[in-house]
């Protein structure tokens, strides 16, 4: 089952394709400077009844056009061993696809899984060995802990990506707290992106009620913002009531920003919708369905 934890693990890499610069320093694959990356479709079904699906596809261009190469993006959770036979399928037919190189990178947040992640796998029969996978693994054993706030601005992407991973790590706290200070002399949108995506990739950790409780103090450093004049209302109205409010409005947000990073048209109706709903659970909903959608009316299918 994806979950929508499992979603931002990968989707992080495709809106903020920036990461995979310190990401492919810290696995020591080289990669060609001031290259462009574009988000290919994760689709790799071919003319037959069955369906595969791999989570990202970006594809590294260097400037000279010389170089480049697919990279494919796994969330990994747990073992599963069906996922070596999936993988090499996935890099077979890419490769053959767009007839360029592929890498496979495995993100996983815990060690055990990041280990068993890193093969290599063979596959074959009769004592030989037919192929050979070898993914790179970003895990807790390999991405930095980020626990200096002035270290966490110079990078956003990467902390956030790093508080991630760590989420279950002892040192948590100290992560969470680094990002959150460093937050605070961002812009509006860079506050709601960021907050809102790791508390998505925090999924149910005791790590994310730590991020949840750091967030009003860092989205309201008295700039005036929408988000503050909301908050402040909803203290003098009651804080229950006000958190709810402001909550769902950072939701909705995140919904449109997923949405256009993605490409996917949303017309003034749908806006309007999305952004009058006060139901966190219903904006939930979307937000987990922004992420695969083809248009966002597909958004509201259920509730009609």
């Amino acid at each position: 089952m994806v979950t929508s934890n499992h979603e931002a693990s990968h989707r992080i890499f495709q809106d903020r394709p920036e990461l995979l610069a310190p990401v492919f320093r810290i696995l020591g694959v080289p990669l060609p400077a001031n290259a462009t990356v574009e988000v290919l479709s994760a689709d790799v079904t071919e003319t037959r009844p069955l369906e595969r699906r791999v989570d990202s596809v970006l594809r590294i261009t260097p400037p000279h056009g010389d170089g480049g190469f697919l990279l494919a993006i796994e969330a990994q959770g747990r073992r599963d061993p069906d996922k070596a036979v999936s993988w090499s399928y996935y890099l077979s037919y890419l490769m053959a696809k767009y007839t360029c190189p592929a890498l496979l990178l495995v993100v996983c947040q815990d060690k055990s899984t990041a280990d068993w992640a890193a093969g290599p796998f063979r596959l074959g029969g009769a004592g030989w060995t037919a192929l050979s996978l070898h993914p790179l693994v970003l895990g807790p054993g390999n991405v930095p802990v980020i626990i200096d706030a002035e270290e966490a601005a110079q990078d956003l992407t990467l902390a956030t990506f790093s508080a991630m991973t760590h989420g279950r790590d002892r040192n948590a706290m100290a992560i969470l707290e680094a990002l959150a200070e460093a937050l605070e002399t961002s812009a509006p949108e860079s506050i709601a992106y960021y907050a809102e995506l790791l508390e998505i990739g925090l999924g149910n950790t005791p790590a994310r009620d730590i991020w949840r409780d750091l967030m009003p103090r860092t989205y309201f450093p008295g700039r005036g913002t929408l988000i503050e004049e909301t908050y402040l209302e909803g203290e003098a109205k009651g804080r229950v009531e006000g958190e709810a409010i402001g909550r769902a409005e950072e939701r909705a947000q995140l919904i449109m920003r997923v949405l256009d990073n993605r490409g996917v048209p949303a017309g003034p109706e749908a806006r309007d919708r999305i952004t009058a709903c006060g139901d966190l659970d219903t904006l939930g909903r979307w937000l987990d369905l922004a992420f695969t959608v083809s248009g966002a009316d597909e958004l509201f299918a259920q509730e009609s």
